[in-house]
């Protein structure tokens, strides 16, 4: 489904990712991890058309999507939830719901999507007519993942889901993803912390300086000792 390959990013002088190669195949889950500053925030932007490659190639179905523009890729499928969730604080839930919507043209299908992921997240339900800013860390986690939802993504990006909550929370936020998964959405999601990788990932990928060093299926490193050491430094370079 997405098919990245030497794919290189600049901030000025600075490599931020350096001919990164990773795949994502339909219904998969797969996860990039690596300490903070590796590049796996600058990986999803690029690929959401946030952020331009200086060079690579990024295919989605086939098709060169690198540098293409954000509101073009949501409308091919891709949907992004960014680090830090970035929702309308002022608004209600049901307002930024409604902002996930508007890329949409089937209306008829909106109210039936709308249903569903309320169901999903029954707390957003409850907080339906309520001001987004009044909610938790993890119900705004949950806001966004259902906001980005609504789009109808064919590949949901997630960027630290986990990051500021707590544990508890946060095995809530991922028995969501695992149901999404369950149902068919292909997911790609960045995290710092390896603590829940292995238990929903079909695939890993950890990412040091810009760079994959490591990249291997959740079966093959279902002790999480290959994965630690490539995260902390102490494993060779690999090809993604």
């Amino acid at each position: 489904m997405l098919e990245i390959s030497d794919l290189t990013v600049r901030y000025g002088k600075l490599t931020a990712l350096d001919q990164v190669g990773i795949r994502v195949g339909q219904g998969e889950a797969v996860f990039v991890v690596g300490p903070n500053g590796a590049g796996k925030s600058t990986l999803l932007k690029t690929v959401a058309g946030l952020l331009r490659p200086a060079r690579g190639r990024i295919d989605f179905d086939g098709q060169p999507v690198g540098g293409g523009a954000p509101e073009r890729l949501c409308r091919q499928g891709l949907a992004l939830v960014p680090e830090g969730r970035h929702i309308f604080r002022t608004l209600s839930v049901e307002e930024n719901l409604l902002v996930g919507m508007m890329i949409r043209r089937d209306r008829a299908a909106v109210k039936d999507d709308l249903e569903r992921i309320l169901g999903l997240f029954p707390i957003l339900r409850d907080r339906f007519r309520g001001v987004a800013g009044n909610l938790s860390g993890g119900e705004q986690q949950q806001l966004a993942i259902a906001r980005a939802l609504l789009q109808r993504p064919r590949l949901l990006m997630i960027d630290e889901p986990s990051l500021g909550l707590a544990p508890l929370v946060i095995d809530q936020v991922y028995a969501s993803l695992r149901a999404l998964n369950a149902d068919g959405l292909t997911l790609l999601v960045v995290e710092q912390s390896t603590a829940r990788v292995l238990d929903l990932a079909t695939r890993v990928y950890v990412l040091r300086s810009g760079k994959v060093v490591l990249a291997d299926t959740a079966e093959a490193l279902a002790t999480g000792v290959a994965m630690e050491e490539a995260y902390f430094g102490y494993a060779g370079q690999a090809n993604g």
